[in-house]
């Protein structure tokens, strides 16, 4: 038999382990599963410093492989991040129960009592890149809504991946949740995601959290059903009547704040009429951080004629940039007509992530704006007169997300509890037959 095979079966194995806890899982009380989270977060501060160091052994190998810097502030964890991750699961166990919630309750005219209630989906298998922390989110929410969880994890943070699943499996069992109802895949072998995303009656449900590529290769060839979480081509809107200084600290906080992550602004639109007095003093502040700039035309022009581009740091925009999701200090600008054209473009080009438009509200023409892009935009969160920062799980009061879903169908933007739950009816009769 070949190690391939071996690999193979031992996912399979683990998949089928898992489906068995899922049973016992879903039938848990909120209370155990709330204990067990607790039990979880502490585990994680009990054992920070071998997380950490597996997490620099992780961060050696990226480093000694040529990572980009972006992927590696993705792989980093110091105590601080460790931390950060047993609160979130502290957070999830301070959320109302998502199971058992009567969705809609009446009587039939059969007489037949009919609730609809919220149960797990089963088995969550996730398959990552490149973020430890994304172990954790996804093991806390999957025991806070009764689904065992089947984590694949990249091979860049191996030794993360399984000193967490082990930790946090090994409490959550010691404080009475079933054996296998978290589990890790080890093997570094792709071959190991093919063979998860083709175990469809065992496991209930994929998420992909990671690339383009890898989200395109789960959604094109999974024959479990996907939750789709989208890459972030994010853009910032800076129409006519925007304060410059509150457009100015929405701009540098979307770009600057982590050049890694999905919620990032890519690409900054800004009204033409006010490009030569706004943009010098923007492109400077984003340049003075090491934001290498893509200008169109018109945006270069106004930093050649601040004498911005002497240096390295202004380039000449491509169509391609427009599509482009960085993940890095680099951002598109470009100028536009107005709303109109900068809705165009952000539908043209966006991921359907997250949008925002800086605009003054007191402003007729201001206000006007702000209603035409919330309206039209399309895209899981579009904001006014704030940073795209705040797509998040826990910013937007949810506790740890386990992904931002770009898609329509069953969750949109970020998505923990509510979408990794189904329902059942529960019909309850005094003895009719159907005629």
């Amino acid at each position: 038999m070949t190690d391939q095979v071996q690999e193979t079966e031992s996912v399979r194995s683990v998949a089928l382990a898992a489906k068995g806890a899922s049973l016992k899982l879903g039938c848990t009380s909120a209370e155990a599963r709330n204990a067990a989270l607790f039990a979880m977060a502490e585990a994680l501060r009990e054992h920070a410093r071998e997380i950490v160091a597996e997490n620099v052994r992780d961060m050696d190998a990226a480093r000694e492989a040529g990572t980009a810097e972006s992927l590696l502030d993705r792989l980093m964890l110091d105590e601080n991040r460790v931390e950060a991750m047993a609160a979130a699961l502290e957070d999830l166990g301070a959320l109302p129960d998502p199971l058992g919630v009567v969705q809609v309750h009446r009587e039939l005219e059969s007489g037949i009592d009919l609730k609809r209630v919220s149960v797990p989906l089963g088995v969550v298998g996730m398959v990552y890149e490149a973020r430890p922390n994304v172990t954790a989110d996804a093991a806390g929410i999957c025991v806070k809504t009764g689904n065992a969880c089947v984590l694949r994890g990249g091979s860049l943070a191996a030794r993360s991946n399984t000193a967490i699943a082990r930790i946090l499996h090994e409490a959550a069992v010691a404080s009475g949740l079933p054996e296998n109802c978290i589990r890790g895949i080890e093997t570094t072998d792709r071959a190991a995601t093919d063979e998860l995303m083709a175990l469809h009656g065992i496991v209930d449900v994929l998420i992909p959290r990671g690339g383009a590529g890898l989200i395109r290769h789960c959604v094109e060839h999974s024959k479990v059903p996907v939750i789709e979480t989208g890459t972030g081509n994010c853009h910032v809107y800076v129409h006519a009547t925007a304060n410059e200084a509150m457009a100015r600290d929405i701009v540098m906080n979307a770009k600057c704040r982590r050049f890694g992550v999905c919620n990032a602004a890519e690409t900054l639109l800004v009204d033409t009429s006010i490009a030569r007095a706004f943009l010098p003093g923007m492109l400077a502040a984003l340049a003075g951080e090491g934001v290498l700039l893509h200008c169109d035309e018109e945006a270069y022009a106004c930093a050649s004629s601040a004498g911005l581009v002497r240096g390295a740091q202004f380039v000449a925009a491509t169509d391609e940039d427009w599509d482009t999701e960085y993940l890095a200090p680099e951002l598109a600008v470009k100028c536009v007509s107005g709303v109109c054209e900068a809705v165009e473009h952000v539908n043209r080009y966006g991921t359907k992530h997250s949008e925002a438009i800086v605009a003054d509200q007191s402003d007729a023409a201001g206000a006007a704006a702000i209603e035409t892009f919330l309206s039209q935009v399309d895209a899981a969160a579009v904001y006014a007169n704030a940073s795209t920062a705040f797509t998040d799980g826990g910013q937007f009061g949810m506790g740890a997300e386990i992904g931002i879903s770009t898609q329509k169908l069953h969750a949109r933007g970020p998505f923990a509890l509510e979408a990794l739950t189904s329902y059942k009816y529960e019909l309850r009769g005094t003895g009719q037959v159907r005629s």
